[in-house]
Protein backbone atom coordinates (compact mmCIF):
# COMPACT_ATOMS: atom_id res chain seq x y z
CA UNK A 1 0.00 0.00 0.00
CA UNK A 2 1.32 3.42 -0.98
CA UNK A 3 1.74 6.37 1.31
CA UNK A 4 -0.46 9.25 0.22
CA UNK A 5 -0.16 12.99 0.81
CA UNK A 6 -3.23 15.02 -0.06
CA UNK A 7 -2.82 18.63 -1.20
CA UNK A 8 -5.63 20.48 0.59
CA UNK A 9 -6.61 24.01 -0.43
CA UNK A 10 -9.34 24.46 2.19
CA UNK A 11 -10.19 23.15 5.69
CA UNK A 12 -12.96 20.87 4.36
CA UNK A 13 -10.51 18.96 2.15
CA UNK A 14 -8.08 18.59 5.06
CA UNK A 15 -10.78 17.05 7.26
CA UNK A 16 -11.85 14.73 4.41
CA UNK A 17 -8.23 13.64 3.89
CA UNK A 18 -7.78 12.98 7.61
CA UNK A 19 -11.02 11.01 7.90
CA UNK A 20 -10.36 8.86 4.83
CA UNK A 21 -6.89 7.54 5.52
CA UNK A 22 -4.43 10.04 4.08
CA UNK A 23 -0.94 9.67 5.55
CA UNK A 24 -0.13 13.38 5.39
CA UNK A 25 -1.67 16.70 4.41
CA UNK A 26 -0.03 19.45 2.41
CA UNK A 27 -2.00 22.50 3.50
CA UNK A 28 -2.22 25.48 1.16
CA UNK A 29 -4.41 28.32 0.05
CA UNK A 30 -4.68 29.62 -3.51
CA UNK A 31 -5.93 26.64 -5.54
CA UNK A 32 -5.92 28.66 -8.77
CA UNK A 33 -2.34 29.77 -8.13
CA UNK A 34 -1.05 26.26 -7.53
CA UNK A 35 -0.79 26.74 -3.75
CA UNK A 36 0.14 29.64 -1.48
CA UNK A 37 0.69 30.08 2.27
CA UNK A 38 -2.55 29.36 4.18
CA UNK A 39 -3.93 31.71 6.83
CA UNK A 40 -2.49 31.34 10.35
CA UNK A 41 -5.98 30.85 11.87
CA UNK A 42 -6.84 28.11 9.37
CA UNK A 43 -3.70 26.17 10.29
CA UNK A 44 -4.33 26.72 14.00
CA UNK A 45 -7.88 25.39 13.85
CA UNK A 46 -6.97 22.36 11.73
CA UNK A 47 -4.04 21.45 13.96
CA UNK A 48 -6.53 21.05 16.83
CA UNK A 49 -8.72 18.67 14.77
CA UNK A 50 -6.19 16.63 12.82
CA UNK A 51 -3.67 14.18 14.24
CA UNK A 52 -1.90 13.12 11.04
CA UNK A 53 1.11 15.15 9.85
CA UNK A 54 0.38 18.58 8.38
CA UNK A 55 3.00 20.13 6.09
CA UNK A 56 2.34 23.81 5.41
CA UNK A 57 3.07 25.58 2.13
CA UNK A 58 5.27 28.69 2.36
CA UNK A 59 4.70 30.61 -0.86
CA UNK A 60 3.75 34.30 -0.85
CA UNK A 61 2.15 34.35 -4.30
CA UNK A 62 1.50 32.37 -7.45
CA UNK A 63 3.63 32.72 -10.57
CA UNK A 64 7.34 32.04 -10.70
CA UNK A 65 9.58 30.89 -7.86
CA UNK A 66 12.08 33.76 -7.80
CA UNK A 67 11.27 36.09 -4.92
CA UNK A 68 12.15 39.68 -4.06
CA UNK A 69 13.91 40.54 -0.81
CA UNK A 70 10.58 41.63 0.64
CA UNK A 71 8.86 38.38 -0.40
CA UNK A 72 11.70 36.30 1.06
CA UNK A 73 11.41 38.22 4.34
CA UNK A 74 7.68 37.43 4.34
CA UNK A 75 8.40 33.72 3.80
CA UNK A 76 10.75 33.70 6.79
CA UNK A 77 8.22 35.55 8.92
CA UNK A 78 5.34 33.23 7.93
CA UNK A 79 7.42 30.12 8.59
CA UNK A 80 8.53 31.36 12.02
CA UNK A 81 4.95 32.16 13.01
CA UNK A 82 3.54 28.86 11.76
CA UNK A 83 6.25 26.91 13.59
CA UNK A 84 4.57 27.94 16.83
CA UNK A 85 1.51 25.85 15.89
CA UNK A 86 3.38 22.54 16.05
CA UNK A 87 2.86 21.68 12.43
CA UNK A 88 4.92 18.75 11.14
CA UNK A 89 6.82 20.27 8.26
CA UNK A 90 7.01 22.93 5.56
CA UNK A 91 6.81 23.00 1.78
CA UNK A 92 8.61 25.60 -0.35
CA UNK A 93 11.05 26.02 -3.20
CA UNK A 94 13.06 28.97 -4.44
CA UNK A 95 14.78 29.35 -7.81
CA UNK A 96 17.18 32.08 -8.88
CA UNK A 97 16.67 34.22 -11.99
CA UNK A 98 18.37 31.51 -14.09
CA UNK A 99 15.82 28.88 -12.97
CA UNK A 100 18.38 27.09 -10.85
CA UNK A 101 17.88 26.03 -7.22
CA UNK A 102 18.77 29.02 -5.02
CA UNK A 103 21.01 27.25 -2.54
CA UNK A 104 21.48 30.16 -0.13
CA UNK A 105 17.81 31.10 0.30
CA UNK A 106 16.52 27.53 0.43
CA UNK A 107 19.13 26.57 3.00
CA UNK A 108 18.29 29.61 5.11
CA UNK A 109 14.60 28.67 5.19
CA UNK A 110 15.31 24.96 5.79
CA UNK A 111 17.58 25.89 8.71
CA UNK A 112 14.89 28.21 10.08
CA UNK A 113 12.35 25.36 9.91
CA UNK A 114 14.45 23.01 12.07
CA UNK A 115 13.66 20.64 13.70
CA UNK A 116 10.80 20.28 11.22
CA UNK A 117 11.45 18.60 7.85
CA UNK A 118 10.97 20.43 4.56
CA UNK A 119 9.70 19.42 1.12
CA UNK A 120 11.01 21.14 -2.00
CA UNK A 121 7.83 21.59 -4.06
CA UNK A 122 7.23 21.54 -7.80
CA UNK A 123 9.48 24.54 -8.39
CA UNK A 124 11.82 21.57 -8.93
CA UNK A 125 10.00 20.89 -12.20
CA UNK A 126 10.98 24.34 -13.48
CA UNK A 127 14.63 23.93 -12.51
CA UNK A 128 17.10 23.41 -15.32
CA UNK A 129 19.16 20.29 -14.67
CA UNK A 130 17.59 17.20 -13.14
CA UNK A 131 20.63 15.63 -11.46
CA UNK A 132 22.34 18.88 -10.48
CA UNK A 133 19.08 20.22 -9.01
CA UNK A 134 18.58 17.00 -7.04
CA UNK A 135 22.03 17.34 -5.49
CA UNK A 136 21.46 21.01 -4.63
CA UNK A 137 18.13 20.26 -2.93
CA UNK A 138 19.74 17.47 -0.88
CA UNK A 139 22.60 19.81 0.08
CA UNK A 140 20.10 22.43 1.32
CA UNK A 141 18.77 19.95 3.86
CA UNK A 142 15.38 19.03 2.38
CA UNK A 143 13.91 15.62 3.27
CA UNK A 144 11.53 15.37 0.29
CA UNK A 145 11.12 16.57 -3.30
CA UNK A 146 7.62 16.87 -4.78
CA UNK A 147 7.96 16.38 -8.52
CA UNK A 148 6.32 15.20 -11.73
CA UNK A 149 9.75 14.45 -13.16
CA UNK A 150 10.19 17.92 -14.71
CA UNK A 151 7.31 17.21 -17.09
CA UNK A 152 3.72 18.56 -17.10
CA UNK A 153 2.41 15.46 -15.28
CA UNK A 154 3.56 12.19 -13.73
CA UNK A 155 2.64 10.08 -16.77
CA UNK A 156 4.86 12.14 -19.08
CA UNK A 157 7.53 12.38 -16.39
CA UNK A 158 7.70 8.73 -15.36
CA UNK A 159 11.15 8.07 -16.92
CA UNK A 160 12.62 11.02 -15.03
CA UNK A 161 10.80 10.00 -11.84
CA UNK A 162 12.32 6.54 -12.09
CA UNK A 163 15.74 8.14 -12.61
CA UNK A 164 15.25 10.43 -9.59
CA UNK A 165 14.31 7.50 -7.34
CA UNK A 166 17.50 5.72 -8.48
CA UNK A 167 19.75 8.80 -8.20
CA UNK A 168 18.42 9.76 -4.77
CA UNK A 169 19.39 6.29 -3.46
CA UNK A 170 17.43 6.81 -0.25
CA UNK A 171 19.08 10.16 0.56
CA UNK A 172 15.82 12.05 0.00
CA UNK A 173 12.20 10.99 -0.50
CA UNK A 174 10.86 11.40 -4.04
CA UNK A 175 7.22 12.42 -3.62
CA UNK A 176 5.44 11.77 -6.91
CA UNK A 177 2.74 14.29 -7.79
CA UNK A 178 1.23 16.29 -10.62
CA UNK A 179 -1.73 14.75 -12.39
CA UNK A 180 -1.67 11.70 -10.10
CA UNK A 181 -4.99 9.89 -9.69
CA UNK A 182 -6.27 6.51 -8.58
CA UNK A 183 -6.48 5.62 -12.29
CA UNK A 184 -2.71 5.88 -12.86
CA UNK A 185 -1.07 5.43 -9.45
CA UNK A 186 -0.52 1.68 -9.88
CA UNK A 187 1.26 2.06 -13.22
CA UNK A 188 3.39 4.97 -11.94
CA UNK A 189 4.32 3.14 -8.74
CA UNK A 190 5.39 -0.02 -10.58
CA UNK A 191 7.42 1.93 -13.12
CA UNK A 192 9.15 4.40 -10.82
CA UNK A 193 9.50 2.28 -7.64
CA UNK A 194 8.53 5.40 -5.67
CA UNK A 195 6.82 4.90 -2.32
CA UNK A 196 5.16 8.23 -1.53
CA UNK A 197 2.52 9.89 -3.72
CA UNK A 198 0.81 13.28 -3.77
CA UNK A 199 -2.61 14.23 -5.12
CA UNK A 200 -5.29 16.86 -4.57
CA UNK A 201 -7.88 14.05 -4.98
CA UNK A 202 -10.11 16.59 -6.73
CA UNK A 203 -12.06 14.64 -9.35
CA UNK A 204 -14.84 17.04 -10.41
CA UNK A 205 -12.85 20.12 -11.38
CA UNK A 206 -13.95 21.84 -8.18
CA UNK A 207 -12.03 22.79 -5.05
CA UNK A 208 -12.68 19.91 -2.64
CA UNK A 209 -10.96 16.56 -2.17
CA UNK A 210 -13.08 13.49 -2.92
CA UNK A 211 -13.35 10.97 -0.09
CA UNK A 212 -13.82 8.15 -2.62
CA UNK A 213 -10.69 9.17 -4.52
CA UNK A 214 -8.59 9.30 -1.33
CA UNK A 215 -9.75 5.79 -0.37
CA UNK A 216 -9.02 4.56 -3.91
CA UNK A 217 -5.52 6.10 -3.88
CA UNK A 218 -4.79 4.34 -0.60
CA UNK A 219 -6.12 0.93 -1.53
CA UNK A 220 -4.96 0.42 -5.12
Amino acid sequence: MSKIEIACFNPESAITAFENGADRIELCDGLNEGGTTPAFETVKQLREKISIPIFVMIRPRGGDFTYSGEEFAQMKSDLTRLKSLQVDGFVFGILDENDEVDTAQNKELADLAKPYPCTFHRAFDRARDLQQSLEKVIACGFKTILTSGQQPNVSEGKENLKKLVELSAGRIEILVGGGLRSTNIEEIRKYTKAQYFHSSAITDGGAFASAEEIVALKTI
